[in-house]
């Protein structure tokens, strides 16, 4: 299994069955996770599919045909107002200025030290209408981070629980949502995105994903979810969990919260210091994460590691058998028939480290490992 499933964030009974959870939320599309036989899981608080048929086999539908995943469990934040932009240029690292109309931008939420609060999609609709897409464990702390910054013309909807977010990834994305949503989404440019009406009711469908495929996120009203979940499936798109969204989006090197980021992290260590626009004016954290860009404590780097025994989260990584940081995510990747690993490493160590000298400590068994090349996967043609 991949390091999503890790206790820090899914909890399971000892039979591999969902854990009695009293606190968690269940998404629109709860009831058809248990049509299809997901193996549901707790995961930062909502009941979610970990997978269906298997890992291995969706991971494969998603390189090679056509996976969709339930995200409906990430923030959906609205913002509306004429302070809506200057709120979130001072809340996020990179530059809301630049963005032009229906243009998407990958940014960071950074508290006072330069630790990641979170990372964020933002979305301009306009000047005055703004949305936000941020990690569904951090959804209490994006809001009261915004909040504190205290722009009392600037509204926030937060629209979460009212709608539900399909991702729908794979070469065959393009061809079925042109067909089922609307034709002009096969324009749509990489962090593009457009609103549009579905059965009457508005909707939106980005040209974003988490898997290093081609693909969409179909935002749609929560009455409407099953309708096209159902329609999806039917034109041959198959359901698949968190666990393989975990190994593609590792093979890809996307960094997830909790293992790449953390408020422990800043993002010139995390490998986002372009996401970090300094010259842009004052915004939250900028103070100390123009000190910390000009020498970041610690760097992400990719590893392959010598066998097929995945290498966990805190495995630690050695260079000469001295310990020099340690593993954030590892899989044996299907795709590539290797265990890799992103590591977070001393920055002071020369890199990459002399041939033969790199190893990684996985549960007591040192094993040999070489530094590769970000990422991991790269899709045919991108």
């Amino acid at each position: 299994m991949s390091g999503f499933l890790l206790e820090k964030q899914v909890r399971l009974s000892k039979k591999g069955r969902r854990a009695p959870m009293t606190t968690s939320k269940r998404t629109p599309l709860y009831a058809r996770h248990l049509a299809h036989k997901g193996r549901m899981v707790d995961f930062a608080g909502w009941d979610m599919p970990v997978q269906y048929t298997g890992i291995i086999a969706e991971h494969e539908v998603v390189r090679t045909a056509l996976g969709i995943f339930d995200v409906s469990h990430m923030g959906r934040l609205e913002f509306q107002g004429e302070d809506a932009m200057d709120l979130l240029q001072r809340a996020t690292t990179n530059d809301v200025f630049a963005l032009a109309d229906n243009q998407i931008q990958y940014s960071l939420m950074c508290d006072d030290f330069g630790g990641v609060i979170d990372d964020v999609l933002v979305y301009r609709i306009n000047s005055d209408r703004w949305a936000m897409v941020c990690n569904a464990s951090n959804r209490a702390a994006v809001m009261g981070r915004l909040a504190a910054l205290n722009f009392r013309n600037a509204r926030i909807d937060d629209r979460t629980e009212s709608t539900a977010m399909i991702a729908v990834q794979g070469p065959g994305a393009v061809a079925v949502m042109t067909s089922l949503a609307d034709p002009r989404v096969g324009e749509l440019g990489y962090y593009r995105f457009r609103d549009l009406l579905f059965e009457g009711k508005p909707s939106r469908i980005s040209r974003t994903g988490y898997t290093g495929e081609d693909g969409f996120e179909w935002t749609v009203p929560a009455d409407l979810a099953e309708k096209v979940w159902d329609s999806l499936t039917a034109a041959g798109a198959v359901p698949c969990g968190l666990g393989a969204r975990d190994t593609l989006r590792l093979e890809a090197a996307m960094p997830l919260y909790g293992h790449e980021l953390e408020l422990s992290v800043d993002p010139f260590s995390a490998g986002l210091g372009k996401f970090v626009v300094l010259d842009k004016g004052d915004f939250a954290g900028r103070a100390a994460l123009e000190r910390i860009g000009e020498a970041p404590p610690r760097r992400r780097v990719g590893l392959v590691i010598e066998g097929k025994r995945p290498a966990r989260q805190g495995s630690a990584v050695l260079v000469d058998g001295k310990s020099v940081g340690e593993v954030t995510s590892g899989t044996f990747s299907p795709t590539l028939q290797k265990a890799i690993a992103m590591a977070l490493v001393d920055r002071s160590i020369a890199w990459p480290p002399a041939a033969g000298s790199l190893a990684v400590d996985i549960r007591g068994t040192i094993a040999p490992a070489s530094v590769t090349k970000l990422p991991f996967y790269r899709r045919p043609g991108k």
